[in-house]
């Protein structure tokens, strides 16, 4: 996986007043841990950060820091619920050759069997253990064809050299099933006529004889 450069500033401000003038100015508080070193506070380019961001598990090399660039992987990802912008990134340090466990996206390809059938996906991501440079953008499964019954678990995932699953090889990633019928109920027998009008009555008078007109 390419690593993306984003330049690194130390952060000295801290609180709520103090991130939201950081982001004003364009810029993400972010921490940065991992290797037994301390935390270390940095500001990073918020436009830059976004962009990098939209790929998954990306590697960012951090310039500008004291002791020299370093790389880092997202760990935590903090947005504003209504606008989205970035609010806070938590990033982990990582080393050439070293393992990490992530999770990696499913990519789901190809049209299932026609007819009945519906695809379920159960895992939209699944955690693998891989470098920490050579991490998988997207684990691909093509469903073309598949139908009513058949499945995929995570035994059955093509995986590339160097990764490993680290869920149970009988977990389900997906499957096809019937799709539900809905019954609509027969109607009531004469419910669909018209209601039948309620038959008249004849008034009686006190001798117990209907009364005539006129």
């Amino acid at each position: 996986m390419p690593e993306v450069k984003i330049a690194a500033e130390a952060r000295t401000e801290f609180g709520k007043g103090a991130a939201r003038r950081i982001r004003r100015q364009g810029k993400v508080p972010a921490v940065l841990y991992g290797h037994g070193t301390g935390t270390r506070h940095l500001n990073l380019p918020g436009h830059d950060l976004m962009l990098a961001l939209k790929t998954p598990n990306v590697l960012l090399r951090l310039e500008g820091l004291e002791n020299g660039s370093e790389i880092a992987l997202p760990k935590a990802v903090q947005r504003d619920v209504l606008k989205g912008f970035l609010e806070h990134v938590d990033l982990i340090l990582v080393r050439r050759g070293e393992k990490v466990t992530v999770e990696v996206p499913i990519r789901v390809s190809g049209e299932i069997a026609p007819g009945d059938g519906m695809l379920n996906q159960q895992l939209v991501q699944i955690p693998v253990e891989a470098d920490a440079t050579n991490i998988p953008q997207g684990i691909d499964v093509d469903v073309d064809g598949m139908e009513i019954g058949q499945a995929v678990h995570a035994s059955d995932l093509r995986l590339p050299p160097g990764v490993t699953l680290q869920v149970e090889p009988d977990t389900l990633v997906l499957h096809v099933i019937a799709q539900a019928v809905h019954e609509v109920p027969e109607a009531e027998e004469g419910a669909e006529g018209a209601p039948e009008a309620p038959e008249a009555v004849a008034e009686t008078s006190a001798d117990g004889e209907g009364e005539q007109a006129g």
